[in-house]
């Protein structure tokens, strides 16, 4: 039995070795772009809000 090829996560085409986890420069790109865009986010609690005025009074 012979395991199944791993896929891209974003296309879901069979990955290449060079650009793995992805399939192609493409995808690995539209990833990085994702991320560099906030389109990803990890969880956690809020960061605590701060005022741009504070400490000006």
């Amino acid at each position: 039995m012979t395991t199944p090829a791993k896929k891209c996560p974003l296309c879901g085409k069979p990955r290449s070795a060079e650009q793995a986890p992805f399939c192609s420069t493409r995808c690995r790109d539209r990833d990085l772009l994702q991320w560099l865009q906030d389109g990803y986010a990890l969880p956690g609690r809020p960061a605590p809000r701060t005022s741009d005025n504070d400490g000006d009074r």
